[in-house]
């Protein structure tokens, strides 16, 4: 069946994308990591000998780049719906973190010690109507926000992407709330039309 001018335009797009580019010259999985690079160098999140959990990791850029960060000392445990490849350094939990069952595998993972770095890169699967997807986002966004509080240490971080738009100022109100530190980063790799906006939040409030 033919393309439509949508998915063409998109494809152009995507194979002109200067991350993309970049991304295959450096031998990344996706165009996502650099998001994730900037934010490091811009907030120190990742340090050596960390216990680090990326939810939503497919396909594992985020993954792949913060094991080189916390090294043979630190646990990477990646989860996902989706099969990752596997990554040197990374363990992978394929499950929905929001139930009983895969939270139980992290936990066991790594034997109820607290999290130093809760990571969240996800979407959900967009449909193209923000009256709902957005709520889907806010969704993913509140479950991800409700295991870093369950699982950081008190100078832990929670990176999370949200999206702009109804449910927004709730959910950065509770992370004020929540949080000793909270910042807000569009990193020059997300698309400028794209209402993606990654909260770094550090040191939860007792």
């Amino acid at each position: 069946m033919p393309r439509s001018k949508t998915s063409q335009k998109w494809l152009k797009e995507h194979h002109d994308d200067a991350y993309v580019l970049r991304a295959r010259r450096e031998g990344y999985r996706s165009r996502a990591v650099y998001k994730l690079i900037e934010i490091q160098h811009k907030d120190q999140i990742l340090k050596p000998g960390q216990i680090v959990l990326d939810l939503g990791a497919a396909p594992g850029g985020w993954s792949e780049y913060a094991a080189q960060i916390v090294g043979n000392n630190g646990r990477l445990i990646a989860v996902d719906l989706l099969p990752v490849d596997p990554i040197a350094g990374v363990e992978f939990i394929k499950g929905d973190f929001g139930e009983r069952g895969t939270l139980d595998q992290i936990l066991d993972l790594i034997d109820r010690q607290p999290i130093d770095l809760v990571l969240s890169d996800m979407a959900p699967n967009i449909s193209g109507i923000g009256t709902v997807d957005q709520p889907k986002s806010v969704y993913l966004a509140e479950l991800a926000f409700e295991l870093a509080r369950d699982c950081l240490h008190g100078e832990g971080c929670f990176v999370v992407k949200l999206f702009q738009g109804e449910g927004f100022e709730a959910l950065t109100s509770a992370f004020r709330l929540a949080f000793k530190r909270v910042r807000y980063r569009k990193p020059k790799a997300s698309r400028a039309r794209s209402r993606e906006i990654y909260a770094v939040c550090c040191g939860l409030k007792p």
